[in-house]
């Protein structure tokens, strides 16, 4: 008999009480109370899962998806091209949290794991125990990813924080991240008879639990975890998060890690049909690594994407809007940014892919610092390896040498025109192995070049200039022939010496 998915845990939860986050959260105040005076700024991160910057009109998108993304940018740092150093969860988090490479921290496929050795390496740990460090992801994977971090955070939420159904078994064990994996892989992934006793109530659950959260505010249904089914509110959740840390003692670094507008979309009343307007974006050659999704299908998932993400934009303007009202912002820096982002181009939905064209890497930065009252926009490349050490500059901390990130301009960085950037796709590859399946995308001025290797036959290469060609019709790798000599023979040049640390 086959075993249950994921989101077949859901189902099960209807048998439980459902989580009343607050009372959660409150019960952990004396733990975060800090009885010291300090000027030390607090640090917000909101990581919003799966969030292109081109499908952003605060970066100038067709659709007005981000009104209140625009208002806040008005007080902020807007970083125009920045990508991640990955295209899923688990690369993409990773490299944000510890200013490493994927090639380097080796958290290259659904494993998730960590070098052991480079553990340590991370945000929480290098911030200092002079701030209450709090990490909090709906992502169970990024959860995961932070787990592997635990001795360097004061405070760990679960998932189902300022969520409508709660996990089973994981409030009985300390480590609560590997309790929920544990379950789930034992019984839902498990081809025991198992299953012969679950599957004849499960539907019964499910369709219990769904049933009692039905909302006309939600036509297409409430959002949700699919890694691991978490039914939520996204008015709940930033009343929640804005709650949270309007209680809070500074200083306070706090990593939230929200997974809207991750699929599956799930936009509000007010948005859901918004954006039925008939505008039909460019369509592209399928590339032959795609899915081949036809052009019909991936416009109606753009359509539906853009109205979660103006959903999300609402609910991020009422957050923004209580920390003002308390006064939290006048020392707070705020960073809004994501993981990687979204695709719906080229025969391809999502980001479930090798290709690591514009749309799936290119994602948000913007920092709002304390006291900002002006935009300042920067149009250089930059990657989120260069988060960690710019935040740890900020707040007084030495940055460490083997950091791979560089310090952001407009927060004492320095435009560089000649710096090379990459983002890492291996998903495929062992993580502790040479990386011989995968996409490596190099960012250097202008251009960026794209490898494919271990898909086909033949390596394969690409070359854009994204100045003049942002939508990356024109492959200039044969007629710009020096160019891409030049990067061709450095991005090698540097896989080969990540490649060479796997070997010894």
């Amino acid at each position: 008999m086959p075993g249950f998915s994921r989101r077949d845990l859901l189902k099960l939860a209807a048998l439980f009480p459902p989580a009343v986050a607050l009372s959660k959260v409150i019960s952990t105040q004396n733990v975060l109370t800090n009885t010291q005076s300090t000027t030390l700024p607090n640090v917000i991160i909101v990581l919003f899962d799966a969030m292109t910057a081109r499908n952003l009109s605060v970066y100038g998108y067709h659709r007005k998806t981000t009104p209140n993304f625009e208002r806040f940018a008005e007080q902020a740092t807007v970083y125009h091209s920045h990508n991640s150093a990955g295209n899923f969860t688990i690369p993409g988090t990773s490299s944000l949290l510890t200013g490493l490479y994927p090639w380097t921290h080796r958290a290259l496929n659904d494993g998730g794991l960590v070098e052991r050795d480079l553990v340590g390496r991370n945000i929480f740990k290098l911030i200092g125990k002079e701030y209450k460090r709090i990490a909090f992801s709906q992502n169970i994977w990024a959860d995961f990813i932070l787990s592997q971090f635990r001795e360097d955070i004061d405070l760990t939420l679960p998932p189902s924080t300022f969520g409508i159904t709660d996990h089973i078994i994981g409030d009985k064990f300390k480590d609560m991240s590997s309790a929920y994996r544990a379950l789930d892989d034992f019984i839902f992934k498990s081809s025991t008879p198992g299953s012969i006793i679950f599957n004849p109530i499960e539907k019964v659950l499910y369709s219990r639990i769904v049933a009692q959260n039905l909302s006309d505010d939600y036509p297409k249904g409430l959002p949700q975890n699919i890694n691991y089914p978490i039914l939520y509110r996204l008015d709940d959740l930033f009343n929640g998060l804005s709650s949270f840390v309007n209680r809070l003692s500074p200083p306070f670094f706090t990593y939230f890690h929200l997974f809207s507008p991750h699929a599956p979309a799930k936009p509000s009343k007010e948005f859901n049909e918004k954006f039925n307007d008939n505008w039909h974006p460019i369509n592209k050659p399928v590339h032959r690594l795609s899915d081949h999704y036809s052009n019909s299908i991936l416009r109606d998932g753009r359509r539906l994407y853009d109205e979660y993400v103006a959903t999300v934009d609402k609910e991020f303007g009422n957050f923004i809007d209580a920390l003002d009202k308390s006064g939290m912002r006048k020392n707070t820096y705020i960073i809004l940014t994501s993981d990687h982002g979204e695709m719906f181009e080229r025969g391809e939905k999502n980001h479930h892919t090798p290709l690591l064209y514009d749309p799936v890497i290119h994602i948000p930065l913007i920092i709002s610092a304390p006291g900002q009252q002006n935009r300042t926009d920067i149009f250089s490349p930059t990657n989120s390896v260069d988060v960690l050490p710019t935040l740890l500059n900020l707040v007084g901390q030495e940055i460490p040498a083997w950091c791979e990130g560089q310090l952001l301009p407009g927060f004492s960085g320095k435009i560089d025109a000649e710096r090379s950037t990459f983002t890492v796709e291996a998903k495929l590859n062992p993580a502790f192995a040479p990386i011989k399946k995968g996409t490596i995308a190099m960012r250097k001025g202008k251009y960026k070049m794209i490898y494919y290797t271990g898909y086909e036959k033949e390596d394969a290469f690409e070359l854009f200039d994204m100045e003049n060609d942002l939508e990356e019709m024109t492959n200039l790798y044969s007629s710009q022939s020096q160019v891409a000599a030049s990067m061709r023979d450095e991005l090698l040049e540097r896989l080969h010496k990540a490649n060479m640390k796997q070997t010894k």
